[in-house]
């Protein structure tokens, strides 16, 4: 069944959104069971320390627990160790933090070592799933723990940290933010391409998810191996969206041998998505300034507003776009998974909502054509080929 609404914010942006139900078949439900299925960025540790629950057994919150996890075949979560950007300007915060978001993920494979355990390597994550095990690898989303200090680099790297996210939502101490108007470094700050040399040396993967255009090509003119997006999607499909990646990145990435990790996020996906939300506040704060901010006439109103202009999720189908064009650019071996999944809020597109979904996901590749061959090199042989050459490149 197949329904539409229509999204007419203001004159600028009209379009149309499907909303469906999807049913993976057996096949696409046995390639998820049979296949180790990599996604390198989900929010749980940040979710749990905000609002704890018990991710071994079903939760009511979250896209993210052990039974949905099996249902949707996912083996290796990387656990983002976010570090909100802001708590660089109080010395020791940040560091602080990640400290304790890493440690309530070996407190989880420690609670229930029947379903988690820690994975440090691409022979642990292997021997894991041989052994049914979800591998809890780590990825630290935001630098500024490190605090210009190559000291801390090793220190995180012995506590598991298999890839850091350079910047995060604002510019930091090693490289300027997508998100961020202002560009202290131009790309790069001095520390941070120190980092990236001694990233490759230590045997830990660079992402260049969140960073500026002037730091992701400044950080593929200093590494000597291949890197990862964690979780960015497509400027082609969100333009004048820096937080994706362009054509010409996309291009780059592939010569340098890395992967991108397509993020599931309805604002990652569509233009609409992207656009929706700036666009809806414009028409609510035109309510309050003819109506009065606190009036129960604008009140009123803008509950009409958000009622008559839900938000327009993008679908499967979508996401399904950023991959073959990816595919397109590059080829398959450089695409995998990076949804998102308890970091973009309520966003996430019809038919992806949880870790149970994967297969549909599946599902739509096999309907689109994709070999299993294919499909196994995006759900973990192409992030499994670059943590390989990062640790080879450490060994070396």
């Amino acid at each position: 069944m197949v329904s539409a609404v229509s999204l007419a914010v203001t004159g600028a942006l009209n379009v149309q959104v499907s909303a469906q139900e999807y049913t993976a078949s057996d096949k696409a439900k046995q390639i998820a069971q049979d296949n180790m299925l990599i996604d390198t960025h989900i929010d749980v540790p940040y979710r749990i320390a905000n609002l704890w629950e018990d991710v071994t057994q079903a939760t009511a919150q979250g896209e993210f627990d052990y039974p949905r996890a099996v249902e949707g075949g996912l083996n290796v979560p990387f656990m983002s160790i976010y570090i909100p950007a802001q708590l660089e300007q109080t010395p020791g915060a940040s560091k602080q933090l990640a400290h304790q978001l890493i440690d309530s993920m070996e407190a989880l494979a420690w609670r229930a070592p029947d379903k988690f355990a820690m994975a440090y390597t691409v022979a642990d994550v292997e021997k894991q799933f041989e052994q049914g095990q979800i591998s809890i690898a780590l990825g630290m989303e935001n630098g500024s723990p490190m605090e210009g200090d190559m000291a801390n680099l090793k220190e995180f790297y012995e506590r598991g940290i298999r890839y850091i996210t350079l910047s995060h939502s604002l510019s930091n101490h090693i490289a300027d933010s997508s998100y961020d108007i202002r560009r202290q470094w131009n790309g790069l700050s001095p520390f941070g391409k120190e980092l990236v040399v001694e990233m490759n040396n230590i045997g830990m993967m660079i992402d260049i998810s969140h960073v500026s255009d002037d730091a992701f090509w400044q950080t593929l003119e200093i590494t000597k191996a291949p890197v990862i997006a964690s979780h960015s999607s497509l400027r082609r499909y969100t333009p004048g969206f820096e937080r994706n990646m362009s054509d010409d990145m996309i291009k780059a990435l592939g010569e340098n041998g890395g992967v991108i990790m397509i993020n599931f996020g309805s604002t990652f996906v569509t233009q609409a998505a992207n656009r929706y939300r700036d666009m809806i506040n414009q028409q609510i704060e035109q309510v309050k300034e003819q109506y009065g901010e606190d009036s129960e006439e604008a009140k009123t109103r803008i509950a009409e507003l958000q009622k008559d202009n839900p938000f327009p999720f993008a679908t499967l189908e979508q996401v399904l776009d950023h991959i073959d064009h990816v595919v397109e650019l590059i080829g398959i071996d450089h695409v995998g998974i990076g949804s998102d999944y308890d970091g973009v809020g309520d966003s996430l597109p019809v038919g992806l909502k949880d870790v149970s979904t994967y297969p549909n996901l599946i599902q739509g590749l096999l309907d689109r054509g994709y070999s299993e061959a294919d499909i196994k090199k995006i759900m973990n042989e192409n992030l499994l080929r670059v943590w390989r050459q990062v640790e080879d490149y450490k060994k070396r």
